[in-house]
């Protein structure tokens, strides 16, 4: 590694520190805005919200989740029925064929208990790296990795945290700059920066909290790959 290449990724390690230390202070408490009452609805939701507000899975939940609870519930579904349920979100249909067979896997090899590690998580359809975490998270307050939504992806590129625009690989940079023990803070905080503070569109942000960290992000709208 050149002295120029270690210099850049030792001003990425402080700016990314610097960000988590907002985010501590700011979301103190890591809480999704999804809507559910049971573990396996919180699932659902996670994969109902794959390229979709979570305002709208709100709405298309508050309904479905007085019908369906429990694993067992989502997994005697029928498909037809539970598509036309779900046709309000962005790529229904493969959502609903993931979310039933991931119910039917839960309730056939782990008891109706949605798995608690990311490997066991991961096998579930539907389900992949960032939807493991974010899981884990909410439901386990377990944070063994960082979940990269379009949110993380956006402020990874603009504050110049990440070249990458894999999802996976943008977490493993994250994860590599920032301290396991403030990793639980990254997606949630960005999320909320994200949907209440600076959102995607280009607009006046020399004020906002972050920008003031890092001028320069002032200048960089990355644009989605």
């Amino acid at each position: 590694m050149n002295v120029r290449q270690a210099s850049k990724d030792k001003g990425r390690a402080r700016r990314a520190r610097s960000i988590v230390s907002y985010l501590k202070k700011a979301y103190p408490e890591p809480k999704s805005e999804l809507k559910y009452k049971t573990p396996f609805q919180f699932v659902v939701a996670v994969i109902l919200s794959a390229q979709c507000t979570d305002k709208a899975v709100n709405r298309t939940t508050e309904k479905l989740f007085r019908k369906y609870k429990t694993p067992r519930d989502f997994a005697r579904t029928r498909p037809q029925v539970f598509r036309k349920e779900l046709s309000s979100v962005p790529f229904f249909r493969n959502k609903a064929k993931h979310i039933i067979a991931a119910a039917q896997k839960v309730c056939d090899v782990y008891g109706s208990t949605v798995p608690s590690t990311e490997s066991d998580l991961q096998t579930l359809p539907g389900v992949g790296y960032k939807t493991a975490h974010v899981i884990l998270g909410e439901l386990f307050d377990v944070w063994e990795g960082i979940a990269t939504d379009t949110h993380v992806k956006r402020f990874a590129k603009r504050f110049d945290l990440s070249h990458h625009y894999d999802l996976k690989k943008i977490s493993k940079d994250l994860e590599a700059l920032i301290p396991k023990k403030d990793w639980k803070y990254v997606n949630n905080g960005l999320v909320l920066y994200g949907r209440y503070i600076c959102p995607a569109r280009p607009h006046e942000c020399k004020n906002h909290p972050l920008t003031k960290l890092w001028p320069a992000a002032l200048h960089r709208w990355p644009k989605s790959k």
